[in-house]
């Protein structure tokens, strides 16, 4: 039952935060329109063009050095066809902001806040879950969580699913088999997986899921971005189980200045993996990994970050990759669940118990779901079989 007094005192709360929020924008703003009327003048347009756009150029050639770390060369060919377009784009946006004036920036500034203003009202209850109070981790928590990863792993593996088949290198299927790679996180979010938008494309629902990504991941922009994709494909958790598998103690991977806090979690962590190294090597973490860059990559396609072309070269890239390492569905699975607990472990969560529903939840859904439910998505697309390389003799 819904309780009126207490969506009323919620609403007045966030009504409060943001008034207080436009207060100290508005504050800023006249700081800021102070300071720029007592700076020496500023430089012609010319100029100013110049100067936005090294910038510009700057922050694309590290954007191009990720991209050459993480990506096939047959991907950064496809994105280079989008080259000429983004630099025309690119220009026109160094034109506006050089001939923009204060009060042309200070309207942009307010209208930009005000949409992260509604999406935090849209958000509080998912805040509200977050500020619940902790309970200390023991021993016989850290118990309960390993059988009960045990118990939903088993239960995922007991799933039906299609025997595995070839897809050839320009399969149509392998642009959907990549966003469905973000299947679990998009079913949680309710996101869309039949399309690369996770969403509709209107203000508020963007600024809901660039909320999402600035507040979970630290991204905050296509750099950010790109970084983040490389790390999780290159390194992520395969190589930090892999490191508190051979560590003989926890204190070999701490720093000397490591804190009271840092010392539990990394213990806690390097218990897990000493525990589960002899029946899962590092690749097993490769769903945990994979499926969160499958879903990053879509919300910056779907924020603007990069081109929907970047995204299914990306999608595809990643996808050879989870293949190499995982056979099926069900394992992509119980790699996420796998992972999804280590993390939990590291990050002093004693939520974990609900996250593993969460997740198992999702990919139930997936692989046993009602197709008029908008679900089943990962039986209509099955899991990629590995290509056997023959000689002709």
């Amino acid at each position: 039952m819904f309780n009126i007094e207490e969506i009323t005192k919620r609403a007045q709360a966030a009504q409060k935060k943001a008034l207080e929020s436009m207060a100290q924008l508005v504050e800023k703003t006249d700081e800021l329109t102070e300071k720029l009327s007592q700076e020496e003048p500023e430089p012609d347009t010319g100029e100013r063009e110049a100067q936005i756009a090294q910038q510009l150029a700057d922050n694309a050639q590290r954007q191009v050095e990720i991209l050459g770390q993480v990506f096939s060369p047959e991907t950064m060919a496809q994105m280079a066809v989008n080259e000429d377009m983004l630099r025309q784009m690119m220009e026109a946006k160094v034109a506006e902001a050089a001939s923009m004036g204060v009060g042309d920036l200070m309207e942009q500034m307010y209208g930009e806040e005000m949409g992260v203003l509604a999406a935090a009202l849209e958000t509080l209850s998912m805040e509200d879950e977050e500020d619940q109070e902790e309970v200390d981790f023991t021993p016989a928590l850290e118990e309960e969580l390993y059988t009960l990863l045990k118990e939903t792993m088993e239960r995922i593996g007991s799933l039906p699913e299609p025997e595995p088949v070839p897809y050839e290198k320009n399969d149509p299927r392998w642009e959907i088999f990549g966003i469905l790679l973000s299947g679990i996180v998009s079913r949680v979010n309710d996101h869309r997986l039949d399309c690369m938008d996770v969403e509709e494309h209107i203000p508020v629902m963007e600024q809901q899921v660039v909320s999402l990504v600035r507040r979970s991941w630290g991204i905050d922009g296509r750099g950010d971005l790109l970084e983040m994709i490389r790390y999780l494909s290159q390194e992520g958790y395969i190589l930090r189980y892999n490191l508190y598998s051979q560590a003989a103690s926890p204190q070999e991977l701490l720093d000397e200045d490591a804190d009271e806090e840092e010392i539990e979690a990394t213990a806690r962590a390097w218990r897990f993996a000493q525990r589960y190294k002899d029946q899962y090597g590092p690749g097993f973490m490769a769903g945990w990994d994979i499926g969160r860059a499958a879903m990053l990559t879509r919300w910056g396609c779907y924020l603007g970050w990069i081109t929907e072309s970047e995204a299914v070269g990306i999608l595809w890239d990643l996808s050879q990759r989870v293949v190499e390492e995982l056979h099926s569905w069900r394992e992509f699975a119980q790699s996420y669940l796998f992972g999804g607990l280590m993390w939990k472990l590291l990050c002093g969560d004693s939520g974990a118990a609900s996250y593993l529903g969460y997740l198992a939840d999702a990919a139930t859904d997936l692989l046993a779901g009602k197709p008029e439910e908008n679900a089943g998505q990962w039986r209509t697309c099955p899991w990629p079989a590995q290509r056997k390389i023959g000689f002709t003799l």
